[in-house]
This record gives C-alpha cells, sequence and structure tokens, in this order.
C-alpha cells in the first residue's frame, strides 16, 4: 500500500468531527489517548471502519469527569476493566484505561491499570490487532503489526501457547481473523499451538464460541480457512464431533457467495432432523437461528432425491416455508444439485396464496382447524397445476379441497 495513501486514510480518521473533538477533550494535562485496534487496522487496509476503540492514560473516573463536563452522555460499560463508553454526536467511543494482566484462567483476565502503551499493546492477541494511531498521526508498533499487515500474516504476539492460554477464544479468532485479514496459509507456528491446546476449549461459555463461529463462517476467507479449522480437530471439539460437509459448505459459498453466516453453518452441519437441536446445545443458537437450521432439515427431508426437485417443488416450499427457507435448502444442496441450478431454483418467485380463511368459510366449512386442513388441500392442488393465475382455476382447487374434506358439494361453488 502506498504509504501517501495510507496517511490520507489515517488523518482522515482522526479528522472525523466526533473523533477529533473526543481525542481533543482527552489528550490534554500530560494524558495521552490513542485510537486502537480494528479502527487503525481496517483504515490501514483501505476497509471501512465503524466501530472505534481508544486507549488512554486516564483513569475511567478522569475520563468520566472530563466527557461529562463537555457535555457529554458516559456509560460506565465495563468500569471494573476500565472501560467507559462515551457518546458524541450520537456515535459511541469505548474508551479504555491501559491495562497489563497480572492474572488469567483461560476465559478472562485480572488486570491492574498501566500507562504504557507499550504494555497495554502486547497484551493483545495478534500483531494486527497492537497497532495505535496517536493524535499526530502516527502509527505506533510494538509487535511487527504493520509487516504483517502488509503481508497479510495473522500471527500471535509472542509465544502462540501463552497467548491462547490467556484466553482460549484466541483460537477460534486465529482461524476467524486468517479468515477475514489473511492470505495464504495459516502461520504454523500458531496453527501447531491451536492444535495442542484444542482441549481448552471446553472452558469457554458455548454463547462465546458462538458469535466467533458466525463471524469464522460469515468471512470472506471462510471457504479457505473452515477446512483448517475443520482439520485441525477445533470443530469437532466444539460440537462433540459432529460431521462436517466441506464439500457442501464449498459449493454453497461458490453457488450463493452473498449467503450469511447460518445459511453456511447449514451446509456444513446439517443433513438430518437431529442435527439443529445438536447444534443448539453446543453452540445455543438463538431462536431465529435454530429455526432456519430446523426448516433446512425438515425440506431436506420432503426432498430426499434431490435430482428430482422440480420447478413446482421449490415453488411449493416457498409457499409453505418462506423463499428463507428454501434458499437455504437450496444452499445446502448446491453441491448435488450442481451450482446452476442450484441459483436457477433459488431465483424462482415464490407463489403468493390466494386462498383465505374467509372462503373456505363461505363455503360451508364450519370454523375450527378444518378450515387450516382445506387451505393445505387447496394449495396442493393448486400445486399440482402449475399454480395457475386464473382465478376460475383457482376457485376449482378450494372447492374441490372442500369436497374431499366433507363428502359434499360445496354450500357456494
Amino acid at each position: 500500500m502506498a504509504d501517501t495513501d495510507r496517511q490520507t486514510r489515517l488523518d482522515a480518521l482522526l479528522a472525523r468531527p466526533p473523533v477529533a473533538q473526543l481525542m481533543a477533550l482527552l489528550n490534554t494535562d500530560g494524558a495521552e489517548t490513542r485510537i486502537v485496534g480494528g479502527a487503525v487496522r481496517n483504515t490501514l487496509l483501505g476497509l471501512p471502519t465503524s466501530d472505534i476503540d481508544l486507549a488512554t492514560t486516564l483513569l475511567p473516573e478522569a475520563v468520566t469527569t472530563r466527557a461529562k463536563a463537555a457535555g457529554l452522555k458516559v456509560v460506565p460499560t465495563g468500569i471494573a476493566h476500565g472501560t467507559v463508553t462515551v457518546v458524541v454526536a450520537h456515535a459511541p467511543f469505548e474508551v479504555t484505561t491501559l491495562r497489563r494482566d497480572v492474572a488469567t484462567d483461560g476465559r478472562h483476565a485480572t488486570v491492574v491499570f498501566s500507562r504504557s502503551f507499550e504494555e497495554d499493546a502486547l497484551r493483545r492477541d495478534f500483531t494486527i490487532n497492537q497497532l495505535s494511531l496517536a493524535g499526530d498521526g502516527v502509527v505506533h508498533d510494538y509487535a511487527g503489526g504493520l509487516a504483517d499487515l502488509s503481508a497479510r500474516k495473522v500471527r500471535f504476539i509472542g509465544d502462540p501457547r501463552l497467548r491462547i492460554g490467556e484466553d482460549f477464544l484466541r483460537i477460534m479468532r486465529f482461524f476467524r481473523f486468517h479468515a477475514e485479514y489473511g492470505a495464504g496459509p495459516l502461520d504454523a507456528a500458531g496453527l501447531s499451538a491451536c492444535v495442542a491446546l484444542t482441549s481448552g476449549m471446553t472452558r469457554l461459555s458455548a454463547e462465546r464460541v458462538r458469535a466467533e463461529l458466525l463471524k469464522l463462517l460469515a468471512a470472506r476467507g471462510a471457504c479457505c480457512v473452515v477446512p483448517d479449522f475443520v482439520g485441525s480437530g477445533v470443530w469437532g471439539q466444539t460440537t462433540g464431533g459432529h460431521a462436517a460437509d466441506l464439500d457442501a459448505f464449498d459449493r454453497a459459498i461458490a453457488a450463493f457467495p452473498d449467503s450469511d453466516a447460518v445459511t453456511r453453518l447449514a451446509a456444513l452441519a446439517v443433513r438430518g432432523a437431529g442435527d439443529p437441536g445438536a447444534l443448539d446445545e453446543h453452540f445455543r443458537l438463538s431462536r431465529a437461528e435454530h429455526t432456519r437450521l430446523d426448516d433446512v432439515a425438515r425440506l431436506l427431508g420432503r426432498w430426499p432425491n434431490p435430482d428430482a426437485v422440480t420447478v413446482s417443488d421449490v415453488q411449493r416450499a416457498g409457499l409453505d416455508m418462506g423463499r428463507t427457507a428454501t434458499a437455504d435448502t437450496l444452499a445446502v444442496l448446491a453441491a448435488r444439485l450442481g451450482m446452476a441450478r442450484a441459483r436457477q431454483l433459488a431465483e424462482l418467485p415464490t407463489p403468493v396464496s390466494p386462498f383465505r380463511g374467509a372462503a373456505v368459510l363461505a363455503l360451508g366449512v364450519k370454523p375450527g382447524p378444518e378450515i387450516g386442513v382445506v387451505l393445505a388441500r387447496a394449495h396442493d392442488l393448486w400445486a399440482d397445476t402449475g399454480f395457475p393465475d386464473d382465478q376460475a382455476a383457482q376457485a376449482h382447487c378450494l372447492a374441490e379441497a372442500v369436497r374431499e374434506r366433507t363428502g359434499q358439494a360445496p354450500a357456494q361453488a
């Protein structure tokens, strides 16, 4: 990357009005505050920067006092660890006092406050995440992060085993950050340490693991990194040995490059009715995520032979279960259907039902569960005839559904 372009982006970051206001507020009377972490990394790479975190020599109480004196809202989001959130022009900024770890247990760290940016930087996970940007536009690098960023290399700071032992979630983050920012093979020393310490993952909460897993699956380089993730044993450790279909995962991404993490998880790991529950047990999925995986399992059961899936089958699935469930399942089946056919089927319009409960009542069916049964049968007949738009044909489907259910002609045909 050209130095001038890089510096222009850094200067533009510092010049954002809320950033400039907060930096000016905190960089007085001998205190120093810098932008740290992802905002610096992404700005250097020319990637979008949303969350901007700051590290400061000021104690949380001093940050709070200065911010409130300037009329800014302050939220004590992590006061025990030195973090307060300052809201400037509706934009939140996490401001954290420089820290030093005094004890770690593989999940959390006990810290004391510090005034050393270098000490604070070297407690972080990867070299590309320890960069800091001072108010004068200078990037400070204490661990070779700039070189690694240029080489697209994700490397632990210092001894990988020590870094992982401080927080075993860093195993997941190693794969995720390489999928997002790396290129080429994973760092050998980092990968070796992850494999050796995989059992430490059992100490983490399912929620933390889930969050990292979904970020990994959604990352731009997921198709290149997930095979290493599975092969390393980390996937098996976190899922109790749940099977992973790497071919289906790869084809799903190739066919649907804009697919989200839940679609990709389905492609990787959902093949039958029991899979969504098993994944939920290990990852504590949200209700919406579990529902999507369960819908995929149900449609896979409906389509045991993908080669026989027809346009009508796909349209009926969209009508019954929605477009998302249908698209997710077609992504899972892309390896068996062929990518072109999977995309073609996913682009089919979903029919809009012309049938309503009021029309069933008008044909003499009594209120209650029978209404739903008749509507379902009417949908079957409508699908069997190719989803006709003709109102007479639709009326015939509904009347026939009523006749089949009641054994007599509808009260009003």
